[in-house]
């Protein structure tokens, strides 16, 4: 038996172009995914990480708890908005592949458009349908997880008791159950922000690859060089100096 050769590799209604395009895409997220969730606290997420454990250490102390139960709602609301919206995202998605011939044909008429078939513009969709589902799970995941924490942070110890052990342990299980949740809506979330990238693909595979980089750039840099990160690493000014404008 011969050896195997990269020439011979074919997937139906995929040219070369189309495939090293969908292996940049997953290569970027996947090597995006693992950079920034094992730098540390370098990232803006990570920072954010180490404030949510000093949330929760300053809430065990408080003996009143309403701003504390104000922000877990906060964030659970803006979960469930996400998941609803890669539902109605889900919904829209299973609609294009519903109506595969016209819309092809009305990507195909965009100035960057190209001629696909029926078989592989079904195929791409059925990609970011894929992509839509994960998110969905995610952020499903993400807001129950959230709501474990906010039954820790409703069992964690009045500031006046004497288990101060207790009152400590967990409202630290509170502050990393926290810190997971806030992983994975972060995970669905860039599930979102890779859809962008993904829907490139139906204009060409090379502007599949420009919108991949160019999302990848972004998320990129408002983790490590934002206005947001500069926001976390401020420190005020000496005594005597003067303050800079913001």
């Amino acid at each position: 038996m011969s050896a195997f050769s990269m020439a011979s590799l074919h997937v139906p209604g995929f040219t070369w172009p189309d495939l090293l395009a969908f292996a940049f895409f997953a290569a970027a997220w996947g090597l995006y995914h693992v950079a920034v969730e094992r730098r540390g606290v370098s990232g803006l997420n990570g920072m954010m990480a180490q404030y949510r454990i000093r949330w929760m250490n300053e809430m065990a102390e408080r003996e009143v708890r309403i701003v504390d139960s104000a922000i877990m709602s906060s964030l659970q609301n803006g979960t469930a908005f996400f998941a609803s919206t890669s539902l109605l995202a889900i919904g829209a998605s299973a609609t294009l592949l519903r109506a595969s011939e016209d819309a092809a044909k009305i990507a195909s008429d965009l100035p960057l458009g190209i001629e696909t078939s029926r078989a592989l513009w079904e195929t791409k969709v059925i990609g970011l349908l894929l992509i839509f589902g994960y998110a969905f799970f995610k952020f499903g995941w993400s807001y129950r997880l959230f709501n474990y924490s906010a039954i820790l942070v409703g069992a964690t110890p009045s500031a006046r008791s004497p288990d101060a052990l207790e009152r400590a342990r967990v409202a630290g299980r509170a502050a990393r159950m926290g810190i997971v949740a806030a992983r994975h809506f972060t995970r669905g979330q860039r599930a979102f922000f890779f859809a962008l990238a993904y829907l490139g693909w139906f204009l060409g595979p090379w502007v599949f690859i420009a919108m991949t980089t160019f999302v990848l750039l972004v998320m990129w840099a408002r983790q490590y060089t934002s206005g947001a990160r500069e926001a976390m690493m401020w420190e005020p000014p000496a005594e005597g100096a003067r303050a800079p404008r913001p």
